[in-house]
């Protein structure tokens, strides 16, 4: 099952980052279609927001057709992303996680290392 976090500083709205994560959980393979989402009640009391935020988060991912609400039951993912992704067993994704490793281990917090990763991702994704 998927864990929510939200990052109080990052200036995007929590409903998004809910959005986000679920959106990346698919492309990585976390998450696949009739997974379960854990209860909108549940998300708001582990990342301590307003109910009604994680149900327009939900709502939202409804919209994008990814996941349904059955009633009484819970909210499912109905749809995957249109291709299927290599992330979740890339190469790629290991050797990212041991230089997240090493720049944690010489110092570097969050804000250094998103702004690596904005830069480079502005010298190698021009028109992202």
């Amino acid at each position: 099952m998927v864990e929510f976090r939200i990052d109080r500083q990052s200036g995007m709205a929590a409903y998004l980052q809910i959005v986000q994560q679920v959106r990346e959980a698919l492309r990585l393979g976390i998450l696949a279609a009739g997974d379960q989402l854990p209860t909108a009640a549940r998300v708001a009391a582990v990342t301590k927001l307003n109910p009604n935020t994680t149900l327009k988060a939900y709502r939202e991912l409804e919209h994008l057709g990814l996941v349904e609400a059955r009633p009484g039951v819970g909210t499912f993912v109905s749809a995957a992303p249109a291709r299927p992704s290599p992330l979740a067993d890339s190469p790629l994704r290991g050797e990212l996680a041991d230089w997240m490793g090493r720049a944690r281990r010489e110092g570097l917090d969050w804000t250094d290392v998103s702004a690596l990763i904005t830069a480079a991702r502005a010298e190698h994704f021009p028109a992202v």
